[in-house]
């Protein structure tokens, strides 16, 4: 009995290395000041590259774990971002041959580098994001700047799960 009591306290006090979804980081101790500056945008969607960056700062900032500022010097690492694709598919037809239902499709090259030791923490130079979408007229629509003009929930929804990816991948190391 004594013996599986301590068993039991040392396996729960060991710290196991298990943390709750969310609260965990894998990043060095010492970082304590990300700068996220403006993503490049390489799409046709005006202002993309802003909504983008606000969201994923404010995904970090409500980790509450790091400062995160806007610039890329005098930080501890520095995540850049590269929006390199937007593309809008219907997948989904209504009987009158119209989109009912879009895949959106955002591409980006994301790195997260360590400035004290020079190297790379987080990247991912191929991250694609898909979602779907209801369509929100009766006529087909193939360009992003068309849709999103017409939907900016679609557009908020997208990137607020774009910038959750992002951080989950970073602080989760996913």
């Amino acid at each position: 009995m004594v013996a599986s009591l301590l068993a039991v306290a040392t396996l729960t006090g060991s710290g196991c290395g298990y943390t709750l979804v969310g609260r965990g980081s894998f990043l060095p101790d010492y970082i304590k000041t990300i700068g996220v500056p403006t993503f490049e945008n390489r799409t046709p969607l005006f202002n993309l590259e802003t909504q983008v960056t606000q969201k994923v700062r404010s995904e970090f900032i409500g980790r509450g774990h790091y400062r995160i500022v806007p610039e890329a010097t005098n930080v501890d690492a520095v995540l850049t971002g590269v929006l390199s694709g937007v593309s809008i598919q219907p997948v989904s037809f209504t009987t009158q041959q119209l989109a009912s239902r879009y895949t959106i499709v955002m591409s980006a090259q994301v790195s997260l580098r360590d400035v004290r030791e020079g190297k790379v923490l987080w990247e991912n130079p191929n991250l694609v994001f898909r979602q779907e979408y209801e369509a929100q007229s009766s006529q087909v629509q193939v360009d992003p700047s068309i849709f999103f003009g017409q939907d900016q929930n679609a557009l908020d929804r997208m990137t607020t799960e774009f910038a959750r990816t992002i951080v989950n991948a970073i602080l989760e190391a996913f």
